[in-house]
C-alpha cells in the first residue's frame, strides 16, 4: 500500500507566485515525518531515497469510456498494476468532474460524473493534473464541482484553483520520507484569457504567464526535494514538440525543475535530459474515447533529484478506450518507437557527467 501524505493543512501547499513577489511559503504542520530542511534530508544522505515514479498521459470518461464507470474499480484497466506498484502514479485528468454548468464556446466538450474520482483511485494514481483544455469546459460551475469532487473523494489536484494563488501553487506530498512538489501549467491558446485563474477568479494556470510560472518553480524547489511539472502542450498530433514548448521547458529546467512531463498532443512525444532536468514531452492519450494509438506508462527511477532510469512500459489505447499492455515483439517495437522520438527534440540521451 502506498502512503503518502500532503504537506498542510489543504490538498495543496499554497506558494503564492506573482511577477514581482517572492511566493510565501506556508510550513506544514510539526510533524514527526517532517523535516525543517527537507532539500537536505534527501540531498545531504549518503544514501538518498529511490523512488519510482509513474506517469500516463490524458484521462477522461466520455463516450465509449463513460461505460467503463459502472465498475470504478476496473475502469482503467490493466495498466493500473504499473500505476499501483509506483511509489507515485500521476496522470492529466482531461474533463469537468461536473453535471452542471453550460458548455463553453469550444468545438470539444468533455465531462464526467464524480465516479470519475473513484476510478482514479482504484487505479493507484496518487494526484492529476487539472490544468488542460477542457477542465473548464462546463464553464466556472463545472470547475467548481471539479474541485469540490476532488476534494471530497480525497484526490489531490494540481494545476488549477479557486484563486490564481491556488493554481499556479504545487501540490506537495510526502512519498517515503521524500517531498515531492507537483506543478501544472497549460500551453494551450484556446480559451486561456477567459480560463485563466485572477485573484478572485477560479481557473486553470497558464504557461503563458511565464514569469509566475517560473516563479512558482523557484519557490517550489526552495521546499521540496524533488520537483515535477507536468504540461499541457504541444501542437495535436506532431509527435515533435513545438518551439514553445523547447522555450518553456528552458524556462522551467532553469528554474529548479527535476522532471517535465507533458500531453496533449494525442500521440507519444520524445524524451531525454536538458541538463540535468529529464523531459517527456508527451505521453499521448492513455484512457481515451475514440481511435487507438500508442500510449503507456512511463516509469521513472529518481535517487535524490537524479532520474537514474526512465522507461516506457508499452500499451496502446484498445478498442474499450482502455490502454492494454503490449507483450514481446509488439512491446520491444513500441518501446523503439518511443526511444526514436528522442530525434527531433534536441534533448540528450542521458544526463552531463557528474
Amino acid at each position: 500500500m502506498k502512503v503518502l501524505r500532503v504537506v498542510g493543512a489543504a490538498t495543496a501547499v499554497l506558494l503564492a507566485a506573482c511577477d514581482t513577489v517572492v511566493p510565501t511559503w506556508q510550513p506544514a504542520p510539526a510533524t514527526a515525518s517532517a523535516s525543517a530542511s527537507p532539500t537536505a534530508s534527501v540531498l545531504a544522505s549518503p544514501s538518498p531515497v529511490e523512488l519510482t515514479l509513474a506517469f500516463g498521459g490524458d484521462v477522461h470518461f466520455t463516450e465509449r469510456t463513460a461505460a467503463l464507470l459502472k465498475n470504478p474499480a476496473t475502469a482503467v484497466g490493466p495498466m493500473t498494476s504499473v500505476l499501483s506498484a509506483a511509489d507515485l502514479a500521476v496522470v492529466n485528468l482531461e474533463t469537468a468532474v461536473t453535471t452542471r454548468g453550460t458548455p463553453e464556446p469550444k468545438e470539444f466538450h468533455f465531462r464526467a460524473p464524480a465516479t470519475a474520482y473513484e476510478a482514479v483511485k482504484a487505479a493507484g494514481i496518487d494526484a492529476v493534473s487539472i490544468a488542460n483544455n477542457h477542465a473548464l469546459d462546463y464553464g466556472r460551475a463545472g470547475f467548481a464541482d471539479t474541485l469540490d469532487g476532488a476534494a471530497a473523494a480525497g484526490v489531490p489536484v494540481f494545476g488549477g484553483g479557486r484563486t490564481v494563488d491556488e493554481a499556479y501553487a504545487p501540490l506537495i506530498l510526502t512519498v517515503r520520507g521524500v517531498r515531492v512538489a507537483i506543478l501544472g501549467f497549460s500551453q494551450i491558446h484556446t480559451l486561456a484569457e477567459s480560463w485563466k485563474a485572477g485573484p478572485a477568479t477560479p481557473g486553470i494556470a497558464m504557461a503563458w504567464d511565464v514569469p509566475r510560472a517560473a516563479a512558482a518553480v523557484r519557490s517550489a524547489r526552495e521546499h521540496a526535494d524533488l520537483v515535477v511539472v507536468f504540461n499541457h502542450w504541444g501542437t495535436e498530433r506532431d509527435s515533435c514538440p513545438n518551439a514553445n514548448q523547447k522555450q518553456f521547458a528552458a524556462v522551467l529546467a532553469d528554474a529548479g525543475a527535476d522532471m517535465i512531463i507533458g500531453a496533449h498532443a494525442h500521440v507519444l512525444q520524445g524524451a531525454g535530459w536538458l541538463g540535468r532536468t529529464y523531459v517527456a514531452y508527451g505521453l499521448g492519450n492513455f484512457v481515451w474515447y475514440v481511435g487507438s494509438a500508442d500510449t503507456g506508462v512511463l516509469k521513472v527511477q529518481v535517487r535524490g533529484r537524479s532520474v537514474v532510469r526512465a522507461e516506457l512500459i508499452p500499451a496502446v489505447v484498445s478498442g474499450t478506450g482502455q490502454p492494454k499492455p503490449l507483450t514481446g515483439s509488439a512491446a520491444t517495437a513500441a518501446a523503439k518507437r518511443f526511444t526514436d522520438l528522442g530525434r527531433c527534440t534536441g534533448l540528450a540521451a542521458g544526463p552531463p557527467p557528474a
